[in-house]
């Protein structure tokens, strides 16, 4: 690891003279009036600047109004959002401090960081800079060895393509889906996602809904975390939706477009499919995915499948239904041997297949139906996976479920944890229309959807202390620390249709040479649904090697 790092750090200085420009580059924000109101307390849990404010629901999210033009957005959300921003980037920069705690080395990263990014600046539209800009003016100082706070804030909108390139999709793997026409019960266009991106749990304790009303473009809902103006999922005041899913990317030696501000911009200026493919096509991406749009317009849904050297788009022709998990499905990418590679071995198909049996299963999609769906934790045929399969619709690890109804501006947004807690309802025609004074939430509480009953089942507790001690087993084993046997039989218990446990206890006895007690565990892994083929292989070759020392 430290070799490497040495490695890459003398490369990035051989190449460091073609970052200047990155570097020293700032939008002109001359043109802006970059004067904001004093901010007001309204109580412990809601500030206000005139009619823009945050205020906390009752549900524990974070509700965010803002508008204004490029720089005030950015300004407006830097100031109501201050403490929370300080938050988020400690929840998400303080691993890099663990990670890499030595001052030399932060250095090298900061270089390293400066020569990966160098052309992001090119790839990004003026107006999203000086958002950024002025998001920038109230980042704190603690993180300035990354980068400096406009560019270190700059870099953080790339953070979904750069974690699903670098981690090979350990961080996000989501499902999403559309129905309409006879699927649903009034006939009009449903559609659902689970966004399964991880960065810690404390990463999605701050989540953000946020109404924005730009001076150029649409009016437009995005659920997203402080720090952050691109879109993950969100819906405009046309009725047009936006998700982002990933799909399988080479690392990427140079960052351009980050998906959420190509998504960002397709919400707030395409009204209809064939604006957001345009828009779609003007971008060079740095990575692969799969934008799910949905249209209230043309009362259809289509996938627009990017990645750095294709481009396609996927839609079902005579179909009254659209699924999307994190594989291509369009004819541009038919001979993409990567893609293909993918359906073969990860848990993409698998969820897929499963979204089609529920909505095959389901007569007349309703929201509550499709909450129903997000909330699923079992697989084909209603196999039990194991709590935290990543083959499941609901692994548990969420950043937020949505669903959508486009035509009628509805959405839902769950709360924590995950995708159970209750699911909040909002009425984008209301909330862009009503006078904003009252700083309230702008839920439309007769529409929530309950919490799901498993938050208070036995079987979750379980699984959360199971969290708490995969991690502990993981560090027992890396620091060849001693665990009870009873311990280990206990463990397993709390999650004992999930094969990740029995492969720990596994993992655990093969390091400390009990290679009949590893044998036993790794066989039993393989009797559960293993996530994914190398997961599979990597058992198989425990078990070799067992047999070959026994």
């Amino acid at each position: 690891m430290n070799k490497a790092f040495c490695i890459l750090a003398v490369l990035v200085l051989l190449v460091s003279c073609g970052v200047s420009k990155s570097l020293h580059d700032k939008p002109n924000v001359s043109q802006f009036n970059s004067e904001i109101p004093t901010r007001k307390t309204v109580n412990d849990s809601t500030f206000a600047l005139v009619d823009n404010y945050l205020t906390k629901n009752k549900q524990g999210q974070w509700e965010l109004l803002v508008s204004g033009n490029p720089l005030q957005l950015g300004l407006k959300t830097g100031r109501l959002t201050q403490e929370l921003f300080a938050k988020q980037e400690a929840y998400f920069l303080g691993k890099v401090e663990t990670m890499v705690p030595s001052k030399f080395k932060q250095k090298l990263l900061r270089k390293l960081m400066a020569w990966y990014n160098r052309k992001m600046y090119l790839h990004i539209p003026e107006e999203f800079k000086t958002e950024i800009y002025g998001l920038a003016q109230y980042a704190g100082d603690d993180y300035d060895y990354i980068a400096d706070d406009y560019l270190r804030i700059l870099y953080l909108q790339g953070a979904h393509d750069i974690g699903h390139a670098f981690q090979d999709l350990a961080l996000v793997g989501c499902s999403s889906f559309a129905v309409w026409g006879d699927k649903t019960s009034d006939g009009s266009m449903l559609i659902a996602r689970n966004l399964d991106f991880y960065a810690g749990d404390d990463f999605a304790k701050q989540k953000i809904i946020a109404f924005v009303k730009p001076e150029s473009g649409y009016n437009f809902m995005s659920v997203t975390w402080p720090g952050m103006i691109g879109v993950v999922s969100g819906m405009n005041e046309k009725g047009l939706t936006v998700t982002i899913n990933a799909g399988k990317s080479k690392i990427p030696l140079v960052a351009k477009t980050p998906i959420s501000i190509l998504t960002r911009e397709i919400l707030q200026y395409a009204s209809n499919i064939e604006e957001a493919v345009a828009i779609a096509k003007k971008r060079q991406v740095f990575v692969s995915e799969s934008i799910f749009i949905g249209s209230a317009a043309d009362k259809n849904a289509v996938t627009i499948e990017v990645s750095p050297k294709n481009f396609g788009v996927y839609q079902v022709p005579n179909s009254n239904q659209l699924i999307c998990t994190n594989h291509f499905q369009s004819n541009a990418y038919k001979t993409d041997e990567r893609n293909a590679e993918h359906i073969q071995e990860s848990h993409s198909k698998y969820r897929y297949e499963r979204l089609q049996e529920l909505i095959n299963e389901t007569d007349k999609l309703t929201p509550e139906k499709a909450v129903n769906m997000l909330r699923n934790r079992d697989g084909l045929n209603n196999l039990a996976l194991g709590y935290g399969n990543e083959k499941a619709l609901n692994q548990l690890l969420a950043h937020h479920g949505v669903v959508f109804k486009p035509e009628q501006g509805l959405v839902w947004v769950s709360s924590n944890p995950y995708n159970l807690g209750e699911f909040v309802a909002y009425n984008l025609n209301e909330v862009f229309t009503e006078a904003d004074s009252s700083f309230q939430s702008h839920q439309t509480s007769k529409l929530n959807i309950e919490i799901d009953p498993f938050l208070y089942s036995e079987a979750y507790k379980n699984y959360e202390n199971y969290r708490v001690e995969s991690r502990n087993l993981s560090e027992a084993i890396s620091n060849n620390t001693h665990i009870n046997t009873n311990d280990l039989e206990a463990f397993k218990q709390l999650n004992p249709n999930f094969w990740e446990a029995y492969y720990l206890v596994g993992k655990y006895f093969y390091e400390k040479k009990y290679y009949t007690a590893a044998l036993l565990n790794f066989e039993a892994a393989l009797t559960k649904e293993v996530t994914t083929v190398p997961d599979q292989e990597r058992i198989k070759t425990y078990i070799k090697k067992i047999k070959r020392k026994l």
